[in-house]
């Protein structure tokens, strides 16, 4: 099983080169100049501060990204989770 795991991850990573790192790292500091301050906004509008949105969002990426099987991914915290939080958050508390 972990062999099939390392095959992959070769054949996905074939013709990766430090322009697509470069690349992939700008991409990288983009998201994460949006998705930090909508972040700390959810938290704060959930009624916690502004550091739990921002440890929600970071478990929240790499849970994500640690059980999703698709080679191209979309995720992060959207303005329509902020009604969800909230009520979640009225209900059940922190």
């Amino acid at each position: 099983m972990l062999n099939n795991y390392i095959l992959r991850l070769k054949s996905e990573f074939k013709g990766y080169n430090s322009q697509k790192l470069v690349k992939d790292i700008l991409a990288g500091l983009t998201v994460a100049a949006v998705a930090l301050p909508l972040a700390l906004a959810f938290g704060v509008s959930s009624g916690a501060d502004a550091g739990a949105g921002l440890i929600t969002a970071i478990v929240a990426g790499l849970l994500i990204g640690g059980l999703s099987s698709a080679s191209y991914q979309i995720s992060g915290p959207t303005g329509a989770m902020s009604a969800i939080l909230i009520g979640l958050s009225t209900t059940y508390g922190l």
